[in-house]
Formats: C-alpha cells, sequence, structure tokens
C-alpha cells in the first residue's frame, strides 16, 4: 500500500482527506504541496491546481469528496464513513457537499483568510468584511446544522461519519482565524465541534498544524 496526499496541512480540504484515512487507520504520507506557487509536476495529479491531490500506486486522483468516497469503496473491510445504506450516503454527501461549497467560502477564505493567511504576509484584514460574514452570513448555516443534528452526538447518530469530519474541518479553520461556535446560541453543534476536534484522529493533526501556524507568526 503507497497511499501519498498531496496538499497543505492548513487546507481544510487536505485535513478532512487526512482525518478519513486517519479513522479507516489507513497509513498514507502527506507531501507538502501550497496552494499557489506549484511545482509543474502537480499539473499531473490536478490539472486544476487545487489540493488535495492523491495517489495510490499508479492512480491519480484530485478532490477531496472524490478521494473520501474512493477509500470508502476501495477498502470496504474498514470503517465505514458514509453510513450502512443509500439514504445515510445520500444524506452523508450532502452535509459533506454543504459544509465543502457553503462553509469554506466564508469559514477559510473570508475568516482563515483575512485573519491568518493576509497577516502572515503582510497584508492588511478586511476586518469589517469578516466581521460581516460572522454576524450576517455564517448564523443561518450553523442554526440549519443545529437543527440537523439533533440531539444526536453526531449526523448518523452514534458513529461519526464524513459529514461531520468536513464540518468540523471548517470550523477548525475558522478557530484558527480567532472565532468559535457560539454556545448560546448553537450549544449542540458546538459541543459536536468539540467532539470532533477532541478525536484521536483530530488530535493526531492538530499539532502539525499549530507548528505551522507558529511558522508563519500566528499563535493560537
Amino acid at each position: 500500500m503507497s497511499l501519498t496526499v498531496y496538499g497543505a496541512p492548513l487546507s481544510p480540504f487536505v485535513r478532512k482527506l487526512c482525518l478519513c484515512l486517519i479513522e479507516k487507520e489507513l497509513d498514507y504520507e502527506l507531501e507538502v504541496v501550497m496552494p499557489f506557487g506549484q511545482p509543474d509536476w502537480f499539473r499531473e495529479l490536478n490539472p486544476l491546481g487545487r489540493i488535495p491531490a492523491f495517489r495510490d500506486g499508479d492512480l491519480k486522483l484530485a478532490d477531496s469528496s472524490v478521494i473520501c468516497q474512493y477509500l470508502e469503496e476501495r477498502y470496504p473491510e474498514r470503517k465505514p464513513l458514509y453510513g450502512a445504506d443509500a439514504q445515510q450516503r445520500a444524506q452523508v454527501r450532502w452535509l459533506e457537499k454543504y459544509a465543502d461549497y457553503e462553509l469554506a467560502p466564508l469559514c477559510t477564505f473570508t475568516v482563515f483568510r483575512h485573519r491568518v493567511l493576509k497577516t502572515s504576509m503582510g497584508q492588511p484584514c478586511d476586518e469589517d468584511k469578516v466581521q460581516q460574514t460572522l454576524r450576517d452570513k455564517l448564523p443561518g448555516h450553523f442554526d440549519y446544522f443545529e437543527a440537523t443534528l439533533g440531539d444526536a452526538p453526531y449526523f448518523l447518530g452514534e458513529q461519526p461519519s464524513m459529514a461531520d469530519l468536513a464540518l468540523a474541518s471548517q470550523l477548525l479553520n475558522m478557530e484558527h482565524g480567532g472565532e468559535t461556535l457560539d454556545t448560546a446560541h448553537w450549544p449542540k453543534l458546538a459541543a459536536h465541534y468539540q467532539r470532533i476536534k477532541a478525536s484521536a484522529s483530530m488530535q493526531q493533526l492538530l499539532p502539525r498544524e499549530l507548528r505551522t501556524l507558529e511558522k508563519i507568526g500566528i499563535k493560537r
């Protein structure tokens, strides 16, 4: 088995893929490739130039959701992360897509980008845009996840799925950007996030991420 992830530790999509691999107890290597200034050979893995990319022997794949679903099908004997039937699989894919497409532009490409990336590069943070995102754009999404979660510990009940990992991956970038969920407004969602953050798989990744933040001058 020779599984290689290409990407940067602070990318929520790279993080999501690494969490999937860890949860499935699959050994892998992370080869750091930044989302900009990539080497020419990376385009052979992903012609769009986005991270993560992935290699399993001679197989080359791109897009975190595609890769995670490949791993689910490639290793059916490992821990399932997309549910037990068609209904659960559809629900997980929907919530994963929701986190990737709706939360990423806000948690990662606004809060994290302005508070962390721009600051680390000596560029001004557009704090008005960050505050507008926190005040006007994110609450409705958090309301939806809070209601969808209900009283269960995870979206599928007692076991975590890719829906949980995808959501937590975005919320961690928001936390890297200095913001956390309001426990008064979203108590169930906040407890869910802390549950995922405290998991063995996330704790395996956090030290590397905190070291990366320190290297670029961000202390959390």
